[in-house]
């Protein structure tokens, strides 16, 4: 293996996407061969299918720079390397990470061809783009590499991956092939290009939700201060086709089709939102994160309904989550329940502004509505049914609220270094008679809603005014990868 050196980050860059593209050319020349002849690639043609190689080489003739920065330092001397994919994507996040490397400590950064191939689905953007139905996945896979999910992993991420010595560390939580894996899985959930999902993400487990955000952000592109709106199904609608019926037209889009819904308001600084449509339980929580999380979003924040769990709540209080009684289950091996999971101060602090901005309540009345606390997360939808056995641990945790997916999303902030946040909005009291009823939660929707979601993006726009600030050092481990 042949490695050259960059003399800037820009200029890895620029050459880690061509290699990356000659190898997706030359993959995709020979299956489009395949399908019009039934040619095979030879060994030597197959040894082109390969993701290219980025390498970063820190020793310390020269002191870092004392820096509070929560990303883009090496945790010991030494080499650091990754396969990468789609760089031209990536560019913006990669110059990120490696122009602090070099400017400050004086790290060499190398490119070349890995020997990790490029499954086939993915240098088809399409799917099955090519001849379609006259060749099989099982012809296929004998000539060409396929995805091999054995070899897909979070072992970089989770801590249980070996350091053997004489061997590159890894310079990032994913490798190519990882997050190749995660990029057709969002396209297959969410109905949507994973190119269009923004930096700052919305989880929510109510359609409502989407409607509202969806005329925040129509009427957002008409003021001109957003560019499009992207919903599932690839609609995008911009400033040239919003009309009376607009709103109509992306609400009654067949969002069903899709298991998480995903729309993206698509900003000209970069700067958009996303909201997913996550959907009920933890399953859910965690299967998007796990996805979202190789594009590197800045911060993602739970908006839902909970149950409200003390007597002095009322329907449309809100619960800004300090901490979590995680009981879904789903996680426990990956981070043990025992595992404490710490509030961000940044996202605490905007959160709470934003809703007092948004409420325009300040003080006593701001704590009236907003309560902070601790909130349980169940796997179970029904638990109310076995109260004499949850009675104890929710006393004892002092929780205020209960939902199916807020541990979950920050256990995974946690464990794939996104920043967090859950603020929720009371829709029912299951211990105090107050359940759901048809016109009693039509009538909440109607008014907690917007406001609840306003709060959300405001919330956002203040976490963007913090800059890196936000990427806390508290989601660092002690043998971090230098790449956030």
């Amino acid at each position: 293996m042949t490695f050259e050196t960059a003399a800037t980050p820009d200029a890895a860059v620029d050459r880690l996407e061509l290699l990356y593209a000659d190898a997706k050319a030359a993959l995709r020349g020979d299956l489009q061969r395949f399908f019009d002849t039934g040619e095979a690639p030879t060994a030597e043609e197959r040894a082109r299918y390969r993701y290219p190689l980025l390498r970063v080489t820190y020793e310390p003739s020269k002191l870092p720079a004392a820096t509070r920065r929560g990303f883009a330092k090496f945790a010991a001397p030494g080499i650091y390397s990754t396969t990468v994919t789609q760089p031209a994507e990536f560019r913006t996040y990669l110059l990120d990470q490696l122009q602090p490397l070099v400017a400050e400590y004086g790290a060499t950064i190398e490119t070349g061809v890995s020997h990790q191939e490029i499954p086939y689905p993915y240098a088809l953007e399409g799917g099955d783009e090519f001849g379609r139905g006259k060749v099989t996945a099982a012809e296929l896979a004998r000539h060409f590499p396929t995805p091999l999910l054995s070899l897909v992993g979070d072992e970089i991420a989770d801590g249980t991956f070996d350091i053997v010595e004489g061997e590159p560390r890894p310079l990032s939580l994913f490798d190519a092939v990882r997050v190749d894996y995660s990029l057709r899985r969002l396209v297959h959930y969410t109905g949507t290009d994973w190119r269009s999902v923004q930096p700052w993400v919305l989880l929510t487990n109510y359609h409502r939700y989407v409607d509202q955000f969806v005329r925040l952000a129509l009427a957002e592109i008409e003021a001109g201060t957003a560019e499009a709106l992207v919903t599932p199904g690839g609609v995008r609608i911009e400033r040239d086709g919003i009309d009376v019926s607009a709103a109509e037209r992306v609400m009654s889009a067949p969002w069903h089709r899709f298991q998480m819904p995903a729309y993206h308001l698509i900003r000209s600084k970069g700067d958009g939102v996303t909201l997913v449509n996550i959907g009920v339980g933890p399953s859910n929580a965690k299967n998007i994160t796990d996805h979202l999380a190789v594009l590197r979003p800045n911060c993602w924040l739970m908006v839902g309904h909970c149950g409200g769990l003390r007597q002095t709540q009322i329907i449309g209080d809100y619960v800004l989550a300090h901490a979590y009684l995680r009981q879904d289950g789903i996680l426990d091996e990956l981070v043990p329940p025992d595992i404490p999971i710490p509030a961000l101060a940044e996202v605490q602090v905007a959160l709470q502004e934003a809703a007092a901005a948004v409420t325009g309540e300040r003080g006593d009345r701001l704590k009236n509505r907003l309560r902070t606390g601790t909130v349980v997360t169940q796997d179970d939808r029904n638990w109310e049914l076995r109260w004499t056995k949850e009675r104890r641990r929710i006393n004892l945790s002092r929780a205020i609220a209960v939902d199916m997916e807020s541990g979950t999303i920050a256990a995974q902030g946690y464990r794939l270094r996104v920043p967090y946040g859950t603020l929720l909005c009371v829709s029912d009291k299951p211990l105090h008679g107050e359940i759901k009823l048809p016109g009693a939660a039509n009538a909440f929707y109607e008014r907690a809603v917007g406001e609840h979601l306003k709060i959300g993006l405001a919330a956002l726009e203040k976490l963007k005014e913090a800059g890196s600030t936000i990427h806390s050092r508290k989601l660092r481990s002690f043998d971090e990868p230098p790449f956030r």
